[in-house]
């Protein structure tokens, strides 16, 4: 441990980054910033050709200093597992969405596990961010390390840190964000914690892997139900005929016992929508049912529908069907003034749509083509005539830089589920 340590100290130490996506990218940059030789592994080899001529894909990376890192020779990145055997320090990064069947997919931890392990050589430090089920990194990760004649706290060092991105958030990024971070033994602890407390502002040491995996739930979690009940306080204004956003903006004005949500067109990302459902899974092996979180999963999961139906009766009320009528989608990324798309909510609207016959359409200005089912889409031209042309805009994820009162002065009708239309009076609109 003492010499593993003092490489970190030193920044003598070599890091790996295992996946170079919205958590892996940011994280290498960091380290290498920090003043560490860091090697990014994917397998994607688009992915890594970008990074080696100095080119970027990630929107919250700094293009400058991804290419100044890589031309300094900071910063490299390969498809091949074999780099391992120079590394003192990894982290492993890779995405861990549900299976078709709602289970937890760990599928791509299990690969970069597997990948790792013929290249490790002690000692090292073995850190996995990757979002799973408390336990996993106790249960994957130890055994295979032991098999291979490691001793964990020993000459291998084991830590759970969850990863915290939030893409497009102007004020939190990887840097100044906390990061937890619990280890096996204490010394795995100590290591990680000073490896990443040497690029990152502030760590919080918690005692084992699994009290970090669980906190990085109980933070989505929170999410998901607090959003689930305000969206379902949303469909009760509804009927109540109450404008939901003046109701939240008004409890809002309490100093004390109260955080306000937002309602929406449902959850997406790789977070909120998933993470709670790896806690579900996992008390159902001790056959308790996690209740707030399946509710919160159902209201939240209805959501697309419950725009569908609102695009439809706006429309039916102005003498239109929704089968054969131009639908316009404002926003395909899951929130605003990003690019990221993942398990967004607009392409559940979307398909609700074109289920019902809709000719549906999409403008996005970080999002220039999107991949369906019948193909590839590209964003259209948000121009009069195009609003005009439409016979409803719907309004999914409210980027700043779209100019809704030019929108809803051509439209002939627009249904706002993000409230981008705040302040603006027209008989037009229809709010969620």
């Amino acid at each position: 441990m003492t010499n593993l340590l003092r490489k970190i100290e030193d920044r003598s130490a070599h890091i790996g980054v295992v996946g170079l996506g919205y958590v892996g990218l940011p994280l290498a940059v960091e380290f290498a910033r920090g003043g560490y030789k860091v090697t990014g592994i994917d397998l994607d080899a688009k992915k890594v050709a970008m990074i080696n001529r100095g080119a970027n894909y990630i929107q919250d990376v700094d293009s400058a200093v991804l290419k100044r890192l890589v031309k300094e020779g900071r910063l490299s990145a390969t498809t091949d597992f074999s780099a391992v055997r120079t590394i003192d320090c990894i982290s492993v990064c890779v995405p861990t969405p549900l299976s078709k069947t709602g289970d937890p997919d760990i599928s791509f931890i299990i690969s970069a596990r597997d990948a790792i392990l013929p290249h490790m050589k002690a000692p090292l430090l073995f850190v996995l961010e990757s979002t799973t089920y408390p336990g996993s990194t106790n249960e994957l990760i130890i055994p295979l390390l032991e098999e291979r004649g490691f001793t964990v706290g020993t000459n291998v060092f084991v830590a759970f840190s969850p990863e915290r991105v939030d893409p497009g958030n102007p004020r939190y990024n990887t840097k100044n964000t906390p990061k937890v971070v619990g280890g096996v033994t204490k010394s795995c602890t100590k290591l990680a914690a000073a490896l990443y407390g040497s690029v990152l502002d502030t760590v919080i040491p918690v005692s084992s892997c699994t009290a970090a995996e669980m906190a990085k739930l109980l933070e989505n979690t929170f999410r998901s139900i607090n959003i689930g009940m305000v969206n379902e306080m949303a469909i009760m204004c509804k009927y109540l005929d109450v404008d939901v956003w003046e109701v939240i903006r008004a409890a809002s004005s309490k100093p004390f016992g109260f955080m306000p949500f937002y309602p929406g067109p449902g959850l997406g990302g790789h977070c909120i929508p998933i993470d709670p459902l790896y806690l579900s899974w996992k008390m159902k092996t001790f056959d308790y049912k996690a209740r707030f979180i399946e509710l919160a999963d159902e209201v939240n999961s209805s959501m697309p529908g419950h725009v569908v139906t609102l695009v439809a009766d706006a429309l039916n009320t102005r003498r239109r069907s929704v089968n054969g009528s131009k639908v316009l989608l404002l926003g395909m990324a899951y929130k605003k003034n990003i690019d990221d798309v993942r398990e967004s909510p607009a392409f559940e609207v979307w398909e609700g749509l074109v289920k019902r016959g809709a000719k549906v359409a999409f403008h996005d200005p970080f999002v220039p083509r999107v991949r369906l089912d019948g193909g590839v889409a590209a964003s259209k031209p948000l121009t009069k005539k195009a609003l005009a042309a439409s016979d409803c805009v719907v309004i999914l994820a409210d980027h700043s830089n779209v100019d809704y009162r030019f929108v809803v002065k051509h439209a002939r009708l627009v249904v706002d589920t993000r409230n981008a239309c705040k302040g603006i009076r027209s008989a037009k609109i229809v709010r969620l």
